[in-house]
């Protein structure tokens, strides 16, 4: 319960007018001072019913005080009525004069007293007060202290845990920094992990040994100067040459004998191919003499040839050996020298074959050897921009780095520049000074009121005055309710997820009621088709049943139009299913007629 509302209570206990539409808490500012605080709480817990006066009393007071007589109050007029009563009982009377002497005493008197009491009263009330502050001053010191020893708690495990991280931070540094400085292949605490750190002497000599002897196996294998292209590394001449190898015909000498050669050879060759063909040609002349002789003795045997037929045949034969022998002149002369001459001639070709076969194997042996002293200086080239390539690489990340650290350098300077301006302000008393807030809100403090508005909404109330609590209060609910929405919010997803799984389950089922494991969308369900069958079957058999009980129930109507005897069982009947007590009296009197017939046939 709040101490306002417990003032209002005591207004209503004291019958205070209109106490019943004050609000409590419009009345819990008053409790913010120690001062009214104490006094109000003795209001609270002392002041009832007995210490309100009543109409008439108050009526009798107001005039008294109109007269303008001296009124005593409390201690002061219980000692002048034990003075007055003992006055009277001893001392005479006195006179008017003394008497006015003494009440002007009395009265003077009685403001020194009254004074001296308020005196007493507000020593009391300081008193009281100091106690009151010295009370929660103590208990504010016990709690400072309490949240001293919390904060200093968490600021020294806030900074071990700085101190922690900015050691591990400049060990890293240091073996970062470890990687930058300059080591030697000995030093093994420094170790080297860039390129630009190993030194190149070693493959500067292993290239410079390469050369060397690349170049030593040019000058063995090649001709002078190709050496010099192999020493130079300019990329114009890493490219196959056109090497020449020396010729045989480069030397007169040697030419001219070459030349003699081959016209002996061309000589010998027609010499010997003249021969041949005049061996060949008498050779062929004997054979075809001999075959001709076989053939004319033959046919001398077999036959008789006369003369004139043997002399006529012996001319036209000297006149075909002249044909032949200027034929045979005409070749011998003209046609035989120049084919024997191309013969001659084409007996150069193996020659020429032969020293053009040396050259290309030479040409080969030559260019075999150029790619391999090509692909040397390749793989020499590839090396030397492999390892450009890799510096220039390392320079790049160098840079990277560089701006790196530069930007970590102008960040960390401005983090010290504000760290400083931090603790220069923290220095400053003004900002280190506590300042006790009051718990109302202020009138002026319209960033505050309107966001009370905002808390508050449509639920508003109407209050004095706004205070901090009243705002963690609505600051609290709305954060209630925006943890309420939130689960509904969930639950509604929840729902709306199972709703669509459920959708898509159905869609699923339509689908393949529709389809049934096919691309080709069946309008109507053959189940349902056979049911509605069934039901049409079943339909037609309801109606073949009620035209039966319909044309029976005609013909039971006539039998009942016709026969009474009938019509009475069907009475009968009726009154069985709907009046049954009825039916048995009506049986009992036939059973009483048939006995009281019986009776009278047997009598």
């Amino acid at each position: 319960m709040s101490c306002g509302i417990e003032f209002v209570e005591t207004l209503k206990k004291i019958g205070y007018p209109k106490a019943d539409i004050l609000n409590g808490e419009d009345f819990d500012w008053l409790f913010e001072t120690a001062e009214d605080e104490t006094f109000l709480k003795w209001f609270c817990g002392n002041v009832s019913e007995q210490n309100v006066l009543s109409e008439k009393e108050l009526e009798a007071f107001s005039i008294l005080q109109k007269s303008g007589k001296p009124i005593l109050e409390g201690s002061a007029l219980d000692e002048v009525l034990k003075t007055c009563k003992t006055s009277d009982l001893k001392t005479p009377k006195l006179d008017d004069k003394e008497l006015e002497k003494l009440e002007n005493e009395v009265q003077m008197l009685q403001k020194l007293k009254n004074l001296k009491i308020k005196r007493r009263n507000k020593c009391q009330l300081m008193t009281s007060v100091s106690s009151h502050k010295s009370l929660r001053l103590n208990a504010e010191c016990e709690e400072t202290t309490k949240k001293l020893k919390q904060s200093q708690g968490i600021l020294n495990g806030v900074n071990t845990k700085l101190s922690n991280e900015l050691q591990a931070l400049t060990d890293r540094v240091t073996k970062l920094m470890m990687f930058f400085r300059y080591s030697d292949l000995s030093q093994e605490a420094n170790p080297m992990v860039f390129l630009s750190q190993f030194s190149l002497e070693k493959y500067l000599s292993q290239e410079e040994q390469s050369t060397a002897a690349l170049t030593l196996y040019t000058k063995k294998k090649f001709f002078q100067g190709i050496h010099e292209v192999v020493e130079s590394s300019n990329e114009e001449n890493f490219q196959l040459l056109d090497i020449q190898a020396p010729s045989m015909c480069d030397n007169q000498e040697i030419f001219e004998e070459r030349q003699l050669e081959m016209a002996r050879l061309q000589l010998a060759y027609i010499c010997a191919q003249h021969q041949l063909i005049h061996l060949k040609a008498s050779n062929l002349s004997m054979k075809s003499s001999i075959k001709w002789a076989e053939e004319n003795l033959h046919s001398l045997t077999s036959k008789a040839v006369g003369k004139e037929n043997l002399d006529a045949r012996i001319s036209s034969l000297n006149s075909e050996i002249l044909k032949l022998e200027e034929q045979i002149t005409y070749i011998k002369d003209r046609s035989l020298p120049a084919v024997v001459k191309e013969n001659a001639q084409l007996l150069n070709m193996p020659v020429v074959k032969g020293d053009f076969d040396l050259q290309i194997a030479k040409q080969d042996y030559y260019t075999a050897r150029q790619e391999l002293v090509l692909n040397q200086l390749i793989k020499q080239k590839a090396s030397f921009e492999l390892v450009q390539l890799s510096y220039e690489i390392e320079l790049r990340k160098h840079w990277d780095t560089y701006h790196q650290f530069e930007n970590l350098v102008q960040e960390l300077s401005q983090n010290n520049m504000m760290l400083s301006q931090r603790l220069e302000m923290l220095k400053d008393p003004s900002v280190s000074q506590q300042i006790n807030l009051r718990d109302t809100i202020d009138t002026k403090d319209y960033s505050t009121q309107r966001l009370h508005q905002l808390l508050e909404g449509e639920n508003k109330r109407k209050e004095l005055f706004i205070t901090h609590g009243n705002l963690e209060e609505e600051a609290e609910k709305l954060k209630q309710d925006v943890s309420l929405v939130q689960d509904q919010l969930t639950v509604s997803a929840q729902e709306h997820f199972l709703f669509l799984s459920k959708l898509n389950n159905d869609v699923d089922m339509l689908c393949d009621a529709l389809y049934q494991g096919g691309n080709q969308l069946l309008l109507s369900d053959q189940d349902i088709t056979e049911q509605f069958r069934q039901v049409e079957s079943q339909l037609n058999k309801l109606n073949l049943l009620l035209t039966d009980t319909l044309a029976d129930v005609k013909t039971k109507r006539k039998i009942l139009a016709t026969n009474k005897l009938h019509q009475m069982e069907r009475e009968l009947y009726v009154y069985f299913f709907k009046n049954g007590d009825y039916l048995k009296d009506i049986v009992e009197n036939l059973e009483n007629q048939s006995k009281i017939k019986a009776d009278g046939f047997i009598d």
